[in-house]
């Protein structure tokens, strides 16, 4: 993360004002709102098409997508997509190609039902994690190339509007998806989500209108600077065939990032910084993916979902997402990712509470709002911790491989989510529980090495 110097709330808020960030909250909001549709909407659905809590679990591997989107970066970077590329730009290409693979997947949906046909669901949403995960790659970058390389502060605030953009994305799309599949079940209508499904295919044309008045750079110096880089590599190969070419190629994608963040932390440091990275956000992982199932059986409806989970949810988040950059940026990322810890596993007993307790719309409310505080706030400590961590040299790549290791203990182990619910008879206190002592390993793995960290921070 860019190296930020105190200042008042006054001057930092006013950043916020430049119209860049506009922009960078909408590139945000296009990678937040696929997670709706594979994530909290397709759970809902196939729980009510009669599905059990396992497969609705096992279902969420295909999150794991994410967590492996680092190997086809080199070619989203490099590849240029016919037509769309000459038209709006290399970066937007990219987007517009993957948005229009989500909305004919969307598409497809309302035309199938889970019961009846439950892998070609699976299919398809995989698809749409796919198409997702590739898309986060070019968003990412264009939302980077927004910022000059020298505005520090700009940066910084940038990184603070793609979280708040991402959670907007996600939260207003739930909202939209919840409301709307609600109201189509009130008139009778037997599919009303697959109806709910092309109503969020709409959203995703005008997210595309208005990326259209996000700018993008020439891509002439990058593709020069890619190729010199790979001359660079194939003079000191020697020969020149296709299998030299394939060495030069992974060499200067893969193989520079790994060796020099290995070489910059050491051996132990580096297992030690993957294993905390791996396994910091899993407890809070299981319970988002089963929280939606827990509200329905405790007895809320998908309009009570989506105002306290979704919209009182993004408010929340949008606050707090600003709140814990003031908090890391004048106490240290170190300190902010151990508290981000302890809240995140002090929220999740609040929901063993609600379990433990009659249906109480305030229990309900007070658990998802502090559910989302402690998302906000670990979210943005947890990315100023790796961008601290990457080499300046692999910028990109490093933070794709931290971020995507991140991703993969979410998504692996959270798959299990449902099947631990049900070994648990249905426990959801017990359950709870379990999601807030699954953040310890991480924690201390952390404090062992907090001494030997090379944390680029003043």
């Amino acid at each position: 993360m860019i190296e930020i110097k105190k200042q008042s709330l006054s001057e930092t808020f006013s950043i916020y004002f430049d119209k860049r960030m506009l922009k960078i909250l909408l590139l945000g909001s296009i990678s937040g709102f696929p997670w709706v549709l594979i994530g909290s909407s397709l759970s809902l659905w196939l729980k009510e098409d009669g599905l059990s809590r396992s497969t609705v679990g096992w279902a969420g591997l295909i999150f794991g997508v994410y967590a492996f989107n680092y190997l086809w970066a080199p070619l989203v970077d490099r590849v240029q997509i016919p037509f769309l590329t000459k038209k709006i730009g290399h970066r937007r290409g990219w987007i517009v190609l993957m948005q229009l693979i989500i909305l004919a997947s969307l598409i497809f949906w309302s035309l199938i039902n889970p019961t009846e046909n439950l892998a070609l669901v699976i299919t398809v949403g995989l698809l749409i994690a796919v198409a997702s995960a590739t898309q986060d790659i070019t968003v990412d970058a264009l939302r980077i190339e927004q910022i000059g390389e020298n505005e520090g502060k700009s940066m910084a605030a940038g990184a603070a509007m793609a979280v708040v953009g991402w959670w907007s994305g996600y939260k207003l799309g739930g909202v939209l998806a919840l409301f709307s599949a609600e109201h189509f079940q009130m008139l009778g209508f037997e599919n009303y989500w697959q109806i709910t499904f092309l109503i969020l295919g709409i959203l995703i044309i005008l997210m595309n209108i208005g990326l259209m008045f996000v700018s993008e750079q020439n891509s002439n110096d990058r593709r020069d600077k890619q190729a010199l880089n790979d001359k660079i590599i194939s003079e000191k190969l020697g020969n020149y065939n296709f299998f030299s070419n394939l060495i030069t190629w992974i060499g200067g994608t893969l193989g520079g990032p790994i060796i020099s963040f290995f070489k910059k932390n050491g051996f132990s440091i580096a297992l030690g910084i993957l294993g905390f990275v791996f396994l910091f956000k899993v407890g809070e992982a299981f319970l988002g993916r089963m929280s939606i199932i827990f509200y329905k059986e405790i007895g809320f409806s998908k309009s009570d979902i989506a105002i306290y989970s979704k919209t009182l949810g993004w408010i929340t988040t949008v606050i707090f997402t600003l709140l814990g950059g003031l908090f890391v940026i004048r106490s240290g990322v170190l300190k902010a990712m151990f508290l981000a810890g302890i809240i995140m596993a002090s929220t999740n007993l609040l929901f063993s509470v609600l379990a433990w307790s009659d249906k109480s719309e305030l229990l309900f409310a007070i658990a998802v709002i502090f559910d989302d505080i402690a998302a906000a706030f670990a979210t943005v400590a947890f990315v100023a911790f790796i961008s601290l961590l990457v080499d300046r040299a692999y910028t990109a790549t490093q933070y794709a491989l931290l971020a995507s290791i991140g991703t993969a203990g979410r998504t692996t182990l959270a798959s299990s989510s449902g099947a631990l619910v049900d070994w648990l008879n249905g426990d959801w206190g017990l359950f709870f529980i379990l999601t807030a002592l699954m953040v310890i390993p991480s924690l201390i793995i952390l404090w062992s090495m907090k001494n030997k960290l090379k944390l680029s921070e003043k």
